[in-house]
């Protein structure tokens, strides 16, 4: 079977040369395991132990102060299936602070988990890691973020191949490695369906109890028709059938388990206009593309929702690789009482800023800049430029630091 080369395997070697605890968090079946084998395999000494084998998780529950005493590396894949390790971790680490001591991985936002104890603050880093990007499956740069902040609107982008029928089906197809090794249609549908019932009979229910698992699947799909979308509570609510505060309390538990994010609202003093409402989408396209029952057939249907798939899509590469990018950067939407939008705000430590704009259309207007002009107008040169990402294949500009793209330059452009 062949494997991926993951950028966050890099990181979490890096990481692990000066910090005693090393975390890598992420979604179910994103390749955490494979990811944390890879690297102790070249570590002499480390030692791997995965919760998910019965026995090894009732040792850890029988005698944790044990269980973590090791001269080494020592992996625990899974942790969240023993929180009762993390406080003898700690003390571990507090009494010999020698990094690269534990690596731990966990499908769930661990260090944001109410019930556990007192955790691992100031002695660990934490790696996020999403499903596989696009230049992860093809072996191409993934250095998009890091270079319209170096370069601006001057990136230069050969023509792309693609057309917006190529778009939808890299969308479909997701991040999930086994979902990109199956085959288009049933094989990878069952792969989907699969995960959902995974997801909240293991996943979810591990972390909170939920009455009626029903609810939850409901929700799914209703959130996945509104990808990319802002997000609504009362609305979504009404929709579901839940009340308000259960829908909340539901949202956030997909969001611990890396089904959903949320991208902030960006405002400043100077787009006073700006509403605060955040906007969701999924972190695996192809997962919401199966809940509202998208297929490449379907897509060609005019009426099929084609620009939120995709907007979901581009969004979600940005987002993996601000995990990785060289300078941090920070991910907003914009929308104001006028209803000016910008699909994504990128916002460097500097205060510039990067405008992006999605369209799933083959061809691009200037009223598509509509957005992107506002901004320009009111941010001055702290506005560093603004991009449409189109299904078409040449990069045009249109106009002071303005310019559509192919939507391929975000896995093609080195960093």
């Amino acid at each position: 079977m062949a494997l991926y080369a993951r950028h966050a395997e890099k990181m979490t070697l890096e990481a692990l040369t000066d910090t005693r605890v090393v975390v890598v968090n992420g979604a179910r079946q994103v390749g955490k395991s494979t990811l944390a084998g890879l690297v102790t395999q070249g570590l002499q000494g480390a030692r791997e132990f995965y919760l998910d084998d019965p026995a090894v998780l009732g040792a850890a529950e029988e005698d944790p102060v044990s269980f973590v005493r090791h001269d080494g590396l020592m992996l625990i894949d899974e942790i969240q299936r023993a929180p009762q390790l993390l406080l003898p971790i700690k003390h571990t680490v507090d009494q010999d602070p020698r990094p690269g001591r534990f690596l731990l991985t966990g499908s769930a936002r661990l260090l944001s988990l109410r019930d556990l104890p007192d955790t691992l603050p100031g002695r660990t880093e934490t790696i996020e890691l999403w499903p596989l990007s696009q230049g992860e499956i093809e072996g191409t740069s993934d250095g998009f973020v890091d270079r319209i902040f170096a370069r601006g609107a001057d990136v230069e982008v050969p023509p792309s191949p693609y057309h917006k029928g190529d778009y939808v089906d890299r969308a479909l197809r997701g991040g999930y490695p086994e979902a990109v090794r199956r085959d288009p249609g049933r094989r990878r549908n069952r792969f989907f369906d699969s995960y959902v019932t995974d997801l909240i009979s293991r996943d979810v229910r591990q972390i909170s109890d939920i009455e009626r698992p029903a609810e939850m699947r409901r929700l799914l799909a209703v959130v996945a028709a509104r990808m990319a979308g802002l997000l609504v509570v009362q609305s979504i609510a009404g929709d579901v059938g839940l009340s308000r505060m259960t829908l909340t309390r539901y949202l956030d538990l997909l969001e611990l388990v890396f089904v959903v994010k949320r991208v902030p609202a960006w405002s400043s003093n100077l787009t006073r206009r700006a509403i605060s409402t955040p906007k969701l989408i999924f972190t695996d396209s192809g997962l919401a593309g199966r809940l509202i029952g998208m297929s490449s057939e379907r897509s060609r249907d005019i009426s099929a929702p084609v620009g939120p798939l995709l907007e979901n899509f581009a969004i979600g590469e940005v987002a993996r690789q601000l995990t990785w990018a060289e300078e941090p950067v920070q991910l907003f939407h914009y929308r104001d009482r006028d209803m000016i939008e910008v699909d994504m705000v990128l916002e460097n430590a500097s205060g510039e800023v990067v405008g992006i704009e999605v369209k799933a259309s083959e061809t691009v207007r200037g009223d598509d800049f509509r957005g992107l002009r506002h901004l320009a107008d009111r941010l001055g040169p702290r506005f560093r430029a603004g991009f449409v990402l189109y299904a078409g294949a040449q990069a045009l500009p249109f106009g002071d630091r303005l310019r559509a793209l192919p939507m391929s330059a975000l896995w093609t452009l080195d960093g």
